[in-house]
């Protein structure tokens, strides 16, 4: 009598994961689509970039360099950092996902907040530890229910600063009382992935920090004000024990030949940075102000997005999205970020942010 094999099962907890799923990219109904659910730059990326990108495709046949070099001592011309401190990879995403494999185990814990990125816990889980949510106060990171979140078991903190989908952040001294609060073994990650946007004068990205401490890592992407989200292109700025760690663990080439050529183009296309951060400083506000001239609260926002919350019972947020997507403009559900009557409306062009003023305006107005 055969036995029916049962095939091979993954390790404990991976089935626990739920995958990650990305913002809608296509509206229904076959019209015009402005697509406001990926915080991607409405400007694009810089000319620069572009054409260095171009001009790789006859050397596609060559391996990249595996030390990403001329990219690294580009980001470190940039700061002013030692290149041998920094890691680069395919997004950010990819360096959050080393830390957890390379600091984490069965039996640790990982601490992140309540609405933080979901890649924090799937990458947690992934490592087989275990994932543990801080609260937060107004949609804010909190220092010290996080604090209070720490055990023996604690390795890694992740807090995305500014957040991803809140939009809020905690000043650089909030930041710094964290840090003090953690065991020496316990590494904090500060995810700045949007901290180009942010022009408050009370917040830093964590440059300083990592410099002087043997347990932060800041990871930063070119896939927002840069414009290269397809090219899946980020990095981290680590102390050298971390950063010998990272490049021990990652794959050979995981940063491609194109990625590289246009993060260098666009890294010191300053004027074009400048001109995608002045275009969020005026629409930003802009499209804040009307959305609450409609009634729709929204939560304040120091990135390249807005969390935009629907209140009335009978006008819900997935009701509202529908209404949209019939229109054209996709915004993304918050449901897995437990904010289920709120979406995420990312600052984009001119058009896209007059079309979904005036959509909101029209649904919020329509019968019940």
């Amino acid at each position: 009598m055969s036995v029916k094999a049962s095939g091979p099962r993954p390790r404990a907890g991976i089935l626990d994961i739920a995958a990650y799923v990305p913002g809608k990219s296509k509206a229904t109904g076959g019209v015009k689509t402005h697509k406001l659910s990926s915080n991607e730059t409405p400007l694009g990326p810089s000319a620069r970039a572009i054409q260095a990108f171009r001009d790789c495709a006859d050397q596609l046949h060559f391996y990249p360099d595996g030390g990403a070099t001329a990219l690294r001592e580009a980001i470190a011309a940039q700061y002013g950092l030692s290149a041998a401190h920094i890691v680069c990879g395919a997004g950010s995403d990819e360096l959050l996902s080393m830390l957890a494999q390379a600091y984490l185990q069965s039996g640790d814990e990982a601490i992140f907040c309540r609405h933080g990125f979901l890649v924090y816990e799937i990458a947690i889980r992934a490592a087989g530890a275990t994932p543990v949510v801080a609260p937060e106060v107004d949609l804010t990171a909190d220092v010290d229910a996080i604090l209070q979140c720490v055990t023996p078991r604690t390795r890694i903190v992740f807090l995305a600063n500014p957040n991803n989908p809140t939009g809020t952040y905690l000043p650089f001294d909030e930041v710094t009382r964290l840090h003090a609060g953690l065991p020496s073994d316990c590494l904090l990650v500060l995810d700045a992935a949007y901290a180009e946007y942010v022009r408050q004068n009370d917040y830093a990205a964590g440059i300083e920090l990592v410099a002087n401490s043997a347990n932060v890592v800041m990871t930063r992407t070119f896939s927002k004000v840069y414009g290269l989200a397809a090219l899946r292109l980020g990095w981290a700025y680590c102390p050298q024990p971390v950063a010998d760690v990272l490049n021990r663990v990652r794959g050979p080439f995981n940063v491609n030949m194109a990625a590289m050529a246009a993060g260098i183009a666009a890294i010191g296309d300053r004027a074009h940075t400048e001109s995608a951060v002045a275009h969020n400083d005026l629409w930003r506000p802009w499209l804040t102000n009307e959305l609450e001239s409609l009634g729709l609260p929204v939560t304040p926002s120091v990135g390249n997005f807005l969390l935009v919350h629907f209140p009335q019972p009978n006008k819900t947020a997935a009701e509202a999205d529908k209404f949209l997507l019939e229109r054209g403009i996709v915004l993304r559900r918050m449901e897995n970020y437990h904010l289920p009557n709120a979406l995420r409306l990312t600052v984009g062009g001119e058009e896209a942010n007059r079309a979904t003023v005036v959509a909101l305006a029209e649904f919020l107005g329509s019968g019940t």
